[in-house]
């Protein structure tokens, strides 16, 4: 995925760049690590149903990983999405979109999946995709395999249609779906939307 007509400036990006930084310490953490010190075990996020479920997995899977393609994709996803919005918002106030987003997905998730068990930043990076598609509807994107570009609001749209299908499909198997948290997508996407539309009036109030 690549943009089309957006240059982003180069004013730092501090809260982005640690976020990826410590997500791939965590991931080398559980690529190291993880056959002796049961790193996923511990802080992956379980159902509700689930015995080794504990309330502080809601932040800590947000940090882990199921492999090298799935970090890579949701760093690069982190950075295209996050450097614009760090940018126009400022470092704290974009971790907290970011860690509530994530909060949204693994609510969704749990309370959707009960037997379930998910790890990675997806959530909260559908979150960050939400805001994107809010404040910039048509910057335009190459995505592969397509051709063309594809304005942000289609992409969203594109992610809802899949993310439905996939969670449909996920209760319906009997083998447990694709492996895909689809509900935490779609739960970090609501939670950014729910959260720019109340940022907005609440700034709007103010004048």
């Amino acid at each position: 995925m690549t943009y089309n007509n957006y240059r982003p400036s180069q004013t730092p990006i501090p809260a982005v760049i640690n976020l990826i930084i410590i997500n791939f310490l965590v991931f080398l953490c559980q690529y190291l690590f993880d056959g002796r010190l049961f790193i996923t075990q511990r802080f992956a996020l379980y159902g509700l149903a689930d015995s080794h479920f504990k309330p502080y997995q809601l932040i800590t899977h947000m940090f882990m990983h199921g492999g090298w393609a799935h970090l890579l994709f949701n760093m690069y996803a982190l950075w295209l999405f996050g450097s614009m919005l760090e940018r126009n918002w400022g470092s704290k106030r974009f971790i907290i979109f970011y860690l509530l987003s994530g909060l949204g997905a693994a609510f969704a998730q749990i309370l959707l999946m009960p037997d379930s068990v998910a790890v990675g930043a997806s959530g909260a990076i559908m979150g960050l995709l939400a805001a994107f598609a809010y404040t910039y509807p048509n910057v335009q994107f190459f995505i592969i395999p397509f051709p063309f570009a594809i304005k942000a609001k289609w992409i969203v749209v594109v992610y809802v249609l899949i993310d439905l299908f996939g969670g449909v499909s996920t209760i319906r198997s009997a083998t447990g779906g694709d492996g895909i948290a689809h509900f935490a997508h779609l739960g970090g996407l609501v939670t950014g939307f729910l959260l720019m539309i109340f940022w907005i009036s609440k700034l709007n109030k103010r004048y």
